[in-house]
């Protein structure tokens, strides 16, 4: 058999190429699919969701590469003439399977790749030696969700031009009884000359159809109901991988609500939480809040009370499970709350020191933190580092392989005096 492709047939090359991508599509669906089913409640369920996660990105980057060479070697290659081109229907719809099929075996996995590299603190890794970042492209859930949004759509169709293509494959060979398949399956010998008819105008509309199929992904994805898909969704590996909650208020619609007696009122706020999840830096943020602050610039000093809904937690694919029995207990415990005095420390520093309560643990600990303030206008950042075994959260995940120890809380206001 020749390497390379004639009228009649395919080289072996190219039937090599044929048979991997093949395979490695279906297993990276295959493991999509099983990762997503796997229970994800215990230190050793994720870790084999992880593991699984990892395998099928990992799966994709080969088949990305693969693809692109047998693109490559396809572009100088001669491509087999239609055994029955009257049939100008069948063979129009057989065309844009087969490019549509180019094009995912390409934007399938690429999608799975931005996804990964864009979300912040992605740790189903791909296992390589060439890190895990893409340049040029920033680390944003939103950005992430989109790629997301297409790959979790995009698998679907891919699986129905497979389906397409195996069923046009199979009629040829049990209805038809002519020697299509074995134009790529078996002995070139039995395949007749082509006739020399064939409508290039035709197969050139067949091409053009068969991208604008991923087009039409793209752009419907981002519209279809839960378009925000995580970013471990079937056909990909999203992903636990999440970004800080960010929410702006203004006063009118604020969830820092403050009492009557308050010095100060928050106009805008985040309130950020990172922890380090199966190896990487996993970030994510309360989006409801109250807080009570009282300060005098003068003297330096106050008092504040924060009350935070644990309900609003938002840490990507792992959302449920932080909140869940095993960590925060959201159903027992509501609120965590924060009680502090606010005192000058070191240099232009101040520090807020009291009693922090989570999971209905209360534990002593100092917030230092950065103000400035201009007439009744202020601006403060802070951040603590808390050990979630101070507060019984995640008792049953005794080392650090796939949750850490340490958990760092971190904020961003602007207020106005009263």
């Amino acid at each position: 058999m020749k390497a390379v492709n004639d009228t009649r047939s395919y080289g072996w090359v190219s039937r090599i190429f044929h048979w991997s991508i093949a395979a490695l599509i279906l297993t990276a669906i295959g493991l999509g699919l099983y990762a997503n089913a796997l229970p994800h409640e215990t230190q050793d369920e994720l870790q084999l969701v992880f593991a699984a996660f990892s395998i099928h990105k990992t799966v994709g980057m080969v088949t990305l590469f693969l693809a692109l060479a047998r693109i490559l070697w396809a572009i100088g290659q001669i491509k087999p003439r239609p055994l029955h081109p009257e049939r100008r229907l069948e063979t129009w719809a057989a065309e844009v399977v087969h490019w549509g099929l180019y094009a995912g075996m390409v934007v399938m996995p690429l999608s799975g790749w931005l996804l990964h590299a864009a979300a912040p603190g992605a740790f189903s890794r791909i296992i390589w030696p060439f890190g895990q970042r893409l340049p040029g492209v920033p680390e944003s859930m939103d950005l992430s969700n989109a790629f997301a949004a297409f790959h979790a759509s995009g698998w679907w169709v891919l699986a129905a031009l497979i389906v397409l293509h195996v069923g046009g494959a199979l009629k040829h060979m049990i209805i038809d009884r002519d020697a299509t398949l074995a134009r790529m399956a078996g002995n070139p010998g039995r395949v007749p000359e082509p006739p020399q008819q064939h409508h290039r105008a035709s197969a050139i509309l067949a091409a053009i159809t068969g991208l604008l199929i991923w087009v039409a992904v793209a752009i419907g994805s981002q519209y279809l109901p839960g378009a925000e898909a995580e970013p471990e969704t079937s056909g990909q590996a999203q992903p636990a991988e999440t970004a800080p909650a960010t929410v702006q208020e203004d006063q009118a619609a604020t969830t820092d609500t403050q009492a009557a007696s308050s010095a100060w009122v928050v106009e805008t706020g985040t309130l950020r939480i990172a922890v380090n999840q199966g190896g990487s830096t996993v970030e994510g943020g309360f989006a409801t809040r109250q807080a009570q602050i009282d300060y005098d610039p003068d003297s330096r000093e106050g008092s504040v009370d924060v009350t935070i809904d644990i309900a609003s937690l938002t840490l990507g694919a792992v959302s449920d499970n932080a909140k869940g029995p095993e960590f925060l207990n959201a159903a027992a415990f509501p609120e965590a709350r924060f009680q502090a005095v606010i005192a000058p420390s070191e240099g232009d520093q101040l520090v807020a020191r009291g009693d922090l309560t989570i999971a209905g643990q209360s534990v002593p600990a100092e917030l230092p933190f950065d103000l400035v303030i201009d007439g009744d206008q202020a601006a403060a950042s802070g951040k603590l580092t808390i050990d979630r075994r101070d507060f019984g959260v995640g008792q049953t995940y005794a080392d650090e392989s796939t949750v850490g120890f340490a958990v760092d809380i971190g904020f961003d206001l602007t207020a106005i005096r009263q």
